[in-house]
């Protein structure tokens, strides 16, 4: 077997606990990212929507106030960061994209402090405590990897984590990896059981995106409990376990629900190794896929 060359890339990832101190959440996120940079992580990853609370547990239109350009605040707070600690930094932002539009938008900041690029969540979800139709707008910049001086970084966000299709195409496109910065938890009157089934199918599903594609992934969550505005349920308890998971599906990290950080090294060159092993590219039937495109084919 022929020897080969690792491609190790360090990669922090942050879980924390939100409230409704905007200012307050950067500083203690600024603080956690200083500290995997010290660690030596090169590539620095951060939950659904870091600036605040998860807000789509109600439909408030004064919410929207919340929201920002791109560029702007964040992009420059979290830009100097990234240059001064000379990191790729990949934030999860409300984007205000002109009056009455708005995305729910990932950008990574290169080590320069400049934006490499943005994708706007595609799967925009619609359910108890998950709002987000009243407030985002599905993106239009398709499912195309940013590229990075680290590599390129196939950016999702969330509810996309569930579409084999979204990673598909991410790794169609040359993904190094994939990303997913989440925001997702349990409903707190739901039963024990109910709650692991949820949080298993989750890191399930993203583990079978890996070994699909022969790719990393890397998801970050919230943890915290966070109430219901309206009182209409009992809130949501993010459930954490932020991980990272290898090419076949092997778990990497794996955080608990608590607030923590990690730095976890990835061996990029392994997907090429794992690839040749497990073809499953070359063997996709694309003459027999045209009707993935459908709705239903019955």
């Amino acid at each position: 077997m022929s020897q080969r060359e690792k491609r190790i890339l360090k990669v922090g990832i942050i879980q924390q606990a939100n409230t409704a101190d905007h200012s307050d959440n950067k500083r203690r996120l600024k603080e956690a990212i200083r500290r995997v940079a010290s660690e030596g992580a090169e590539l620095v990853v951060l939950q659904e929507l870091h600036n605040g609370l998860y807000f789509c547990q109600t439909e408030d239109v004064d919410t929207f106030d919340e929201a920002e350009s791109i560029p702007g605040e964040s992009t420059r707070e979290f830009g100097e960061l990234a240059r001064e600690l000379g990191i790729v930094l990949v934030l999860s932002l409300f984007e205000r994209r002109a009056a009455g539009l708005y995305h729910n938008t990932a950008v990574v900041m290169e080590r320069d402090g400049s934006i490499a690029g943005m994708y706007r969540k595609m799967h925009i979800p619609d359910d108890p405590a998950y709002y987000e139709k009243f407030y985002f707008t599905p993106g239009d910049l398709g499912f195309e990897p940013i590229e990075t001086s680290v590599g390129r970084l196939g950016v999702l966000v969330c509810w996309d984590q569930w579409y084999p299709e979204a990673a598909r195409l991410m790794a169609l496109s040359g993904a190094d990896l994939l990303i997913y910065p989440t925001a997702i938890g349990w409903e707190s009157s739901d039963e024990s059981g109910e709650q692991t089934r949820q949080s298993d199918a989750w890191q399930l599903v993203q583990r079978g995106h890996a070994v699909a594609n022969g790719l990393p992934v890397v998801t970050v969550n919230r943890v915290g409990h966070e109430v219901d505005p309206s009182g209409q349920t009992r809130g949501i308890t993010f459930w954490g376990r932020s991980f990272v998971a290898g090419p076949q599906g092997e778990l990497l990290a794996e955080l608990d629900q608590s607030e923590t950080t990690r730095v976890i090294e990835i061996d990029l060159a392994r997907s090429e190794r794992v690839r040749r092993w497990w073809p499953f590219l070359r063997d996709r039937r694309i003459d027999a896929f045209s009707d993935l495109t459908k709705r239903y084919r019955r």
